[in-house]
């Protein structure tokens, strides 16, 4: 019986050494994906996971041999159930990967949990400053950038623009300080005024308006992302400002903003670290296919977000599928050996990546539809100025 008992277990143990590659190969990647699906935002929030699906279809649905499974979750613009969600994927769903984070104040809160537990974590947007400085981590990277970065871009080119004096506007919540912090970093005029309105439910900004107006300014500055940024440029336009006050804007016009606002947003310029119509073949395809799959143009938000998925196919293949290794995918992931639709891609010592920042402007085309083109090069290679308070090196 005992001989009997031992030759089973024997048995059992070389089936098991002999199965065990082939069961590792049928694990599935699980990522968690946090963003914003409901209310105005939600478009934004579609758009990332319109780009992701579509990162995800250019990948034959698998990352690095494995199949997938997302688990899509809506932090509804707030930091406790932002957490909230952030902890479930970790603790009940046991994902291998985290994404999404549009807003710096539900990724901050959020952070914790992330690095505590030692989760893959990719921000495709939210871009607080302590996330690329002191709270900097081994296992979060981002695909977009330092939020003081496009604001400075736009600051730079106020300076080639001649701009002397400026009024600046944005919501008062982590990264709307950071951009008018950003603007104020590379901008060599005098500020004469500034105004930090609340977050997120403020949609009325005559008082604001009129407020810029009085300070005779050269040039206002704004930063309203989302269904605010489109009420912003709506009410400028009414109150009569654009044919007197330029304005200069950080993620206020976008592709998904642009329908709306029409003739509106012609002639704001704005800056980005991509614009849809980058020459690169990986930019081209993801932008074409988008348009195929979705009847849309993608943004901004979902080209970072496109990203994440050839990202994280890098880091599952160096790996050759062993999600535990999450050693082997962090030097894979720094390394940043995938296609971009920015054309090269380079990480800094916090993993923010190093990157160019275009000007870019709306235009009407013939067909009467509006759309975003590159105008010139601002600034190229740029590392966000937080990185040396990383310990990271």
């Amino acid at each position: 019986m005992q001989r009997t008992i031992r030759l089973w277990l024997l048995a059992t143990t070389t089936l098991a050494l002999v199965a065990g590659p082939a069961l590792a190969q049928q694990k599935t990647v699980k990522i968690g994906f946090v963003s914003t699906f409901s209310g105005p935002a939600a478009a934004i929030g579609n758009d990332m996971r319109n780009s992701f699906e579509l990162g995800l279809d250019h990948l034959g649905r698998k990352l690095g041999g494995l199949p997938v499974q997302v688990i899509y979750e809506d932090d509804q613009i707030k930091p406790d159930v932002g957490v909230q969600k952030t902890k479930e994927l970790i603790e009940s769903d046991h994902v291998d990967f985290v994404v999404g984070y549009i807003w710096s104040n539900v990724m901050v809160a959020s952070l914790k949990p992330l690095i505590d537990s030692k989760t893959m974590t990719i921000v495709t947007n939210a871009g607080a400053s302590e996330l690329a400085g002191p709270m900097c981590s081994p296992y979060v990277f981002s695909t977009s950038w330092q939020n003081d970065q496009t604001p400075a871009a736009i600051g730079t080119y106020m300076n080639q623009k001649g701009v002397k004096t400026a009024f600046l506007m944005g919501p008062n919540y982590i990264a709307g300080r950071d951009m008018l912090h950003g603007l104020q970093s590379t901008f060599k005029g005098k500020i004469v005024g500034q105004d930090l309105t609340p977050w997120p439910n403020q949609l009325d900004f005559s008082a604001e308006l009129t407020e810029a107006r009085a300070a005779k300014p050269d040039a206002i500055f704004a930063f309203y992302p989302g269904g605010a940024g489109i009420q912003f440029v709506t009410q400028y336009a009414q109150s009569g400002l654009k044919g007197q006050i330029p304005l200069y804007t950080a993620f206020t016009i976008d592709d998904l903003s642009l329908p709306r606002l029409k003739d509106l947003a012609v002639g704001v310029p704005g800056a980005q670290n991509w614009v849809n119509d980058l020459p690169n073949a990986t930019n081209r395809k993801f932008v074409a296919d988008y348009h195929a799959k979705y009847h849309s143009s993608p943004s901004f938000y979902g080209a970072d977000t496109y990203d994440a998925a050839a990202l994280i196919n890098s880091a599952v293949t160096a790996v050759h599928g062993d999600l535990s290794n999450k050693e082997g995918m962090r030097k894979a992931m720094e390394r940043a050996d995938f296609k971009s639709v920015r054309g090269n891609f380079k990480y800094g010592n916090n993993h923010i990546p190093i990157q160019n920042f275009y000007l870019q402007d709306a235009r009407k085309n013939t067909d009467g539809s509006y759309s975003l083109h590159t105008v010139s090069l601002i600034v190229a290679n740029d590392q966000d100025k937080f990185h040396s308070q990383c310990p990271m090196k």
